[in-house]
């Protein structure tokens, strides 16, 4: 591997950690893993974050291609989260981060 490349590559790799390494995305990964929510339902999964926070989070999630904020035109409008393939994909590979979490923590 040459020089370029590698540090291209880590790169990317210090951009991945920079994204999990903001306090509350990976609960926020986590809490979206199974099915679309909205925003009220993230917040009561993770009380302790502020709504402020919450909304933060979600839009930087989103913006790195994460999260994707779903308008679902019915009346009332509501506005769903969820995960996109490379949300999902992080998801699974938090995955040993839970199962890690669980046994020692």
């Amino acid at each position: 591997m040459t020089k370029e490349v590698h540090n291209e590559a880590f790169k990317r790799i210090e951009k991945g950690y920079q994204i999990l390494g903001k306090r509350w995305s990976g609960l926020i990964i986590y809490t979206l893993v199974d099915e679309p929510k909205r925003f009220s339902e993230v917040h009561a999964r993770i009380p302790v974050l502020s709504k402020r926070m919450l909304n933060e989070r979600l839009k930087e999630l989103e913006d790195c291609g994460i999260v994707i904020r779903n308008v679902i035109s019915d009346r009332p409008v509501r506005i769903e989260y969820s995960l996109t393939r490379m949300g999902t994909e992080l998801a699974v590979a938090l995955k040993p981060v839970e199962v890690w979490s669980n046994k020692w923590l």
